[in-house]
């Protein structure tokens, strides 16, 4: 009943938004030249966007494939690995910073009989290379492309340094937890002594071993990924094609529209740094900030009444139809699982 609700409400708070992102960003607009700006562009881009984000979300089931293989978890087909990835970006699209994408994972990871511990440092790992990837590129920016800023950014510099910094707190905290074999079990029965004390939970010594148990297994597991330092470097090469092919919507959509005065590299580092603003903030898909960040930083180069139809075409692409095409995934995982049972 508690998940019930918590879901219902997080819809209700994810329509909500999407409601008044809809509202703000098409308020006084002339919705006929939008979509006439809109039909201008060739079917070939659309086609080719969403061949990207179809490619974005099948690296991360690549990964998890690959670093199941080295935990001996053979019997889960790469296919599953695709729905544990369109899983968790449907529910990492609807929740508050991501928070639901992991948890749904897990789900669908432990019914293939994936060890729930096991499925934590896969995820934890697969995190760390997406934020890590992240800080990577917006360094590269900071220090070699920095006129971008300057130039672009100026009005929302803030929110690029302050995702840089919490994207950094947050990638070492992880790190930590998986290469720092005492802190994530100090961290953990730290948290289930202070429950205890506040009456949250009774002191169950069943459930302290279980946890024992639990955390042998992470320790296992991380411990195996930790000897395997090319094949983590391999996945960082695959994230980073990961996230610059999602970057590369927005381009897809500059030169739809007949632009070709800034170079590849230039928008696709534009876009990152919008990614970079909004990626740790407590909003399902950084709806409504990640709209007028672009509209902020790309309104010099989407002239002409072009900049409103472009925002939609890049936003509708790179979340909102990652959005249905992995509700549509989830749904069909669903069923198979109602099937067997």
């Amino acid at each position: 009943m508690k998940n019930k609700k918590k879901i219902i409400g997080n819809a209700v708070f994810f329509l909500a938004l999407f409601g008044l992102t809809v509202y703000a960003v098409l308020k006084g607009k002339e919705l006929s030249q939008l979509v006439r700006v809109m039909h201008s562009v060739r079917p070939a881009y659309y086609a080719a966007g969403f061949v990207f984000i179809n490619l974005f979300v099948w690296c991360e089931s690549y990964i998890i494939y690959r670093l199941l293989r080295v935990l001996q978890y053979r019997q889960v087909p790469g296919k599953n690995c695709i729905k544990y990835s369109y899983a968790g970006f449907f529910f990492s699209c609807i929740t508050p910073s991501a928070s639901g994408g992991q948890p749904a994972q897990l789900y669908y990871m432990n019914r293939d009989k994936v060890d729930v511990s096991v499925g934590a440092v896969i995820l934890l790992i697969v995190t760390i290379l997406y934020k890590f990837v992240l800080v990577f590129l917006g360094t590269l920016i900071f220090v070699f492309h920095h006129s971008l800023i300057s130039d672009y950014v100026r009005g929302a510099s803030f929110f690029f340094y302050l995702g840089m910094a919490l994207n950094v707190i947050c990638v070492v905290v992880m790190f930590l937890l998986v290469f720092q074999q005492t802190l994530a079990s100090k961290m953990i029965f730290g948290l289930m002594k202070g429950l205890e004390k506040m009456h949250i939970l009774k002191r169950k010594e069943e459930r302290i071993r279980k946890l024992e148990d639990s955390m042998m297994e992470y320790h296992k597991a991380a411990a195996v990924i930790r000897e395997h330092k090319k094949l983590i470097f391999g996945m960082f090469i695959v994230t980073l094609v990961q996230r610059i092919i999602h970057f590369s919507i927005t381009y897809l959509i500059y030169r739809g529209l007949g632009l070709s005065a800034l170079s590849a590299a230039d928008v696709i580092a534009l876009q990152c740094i919008i990614s970079i603003s909004v990626d740790m903030l407590p909003l399902p898909g950084g709806m409504g900030i990640s709209e007028g960040l672009f509209l902020s930083i790309f309104r010099r180069i989407f002239t002409g009444g072009l900049l409103y139809p472009a925002m939609l075409l890049s936003r509708g692409i790179s979340y909102y139809a990652l959005l249905l095409i992995s509700a549509a995934m989830t749904g069909v995982a669903h069923l198979t699982i109602k099937q067997k049972e």
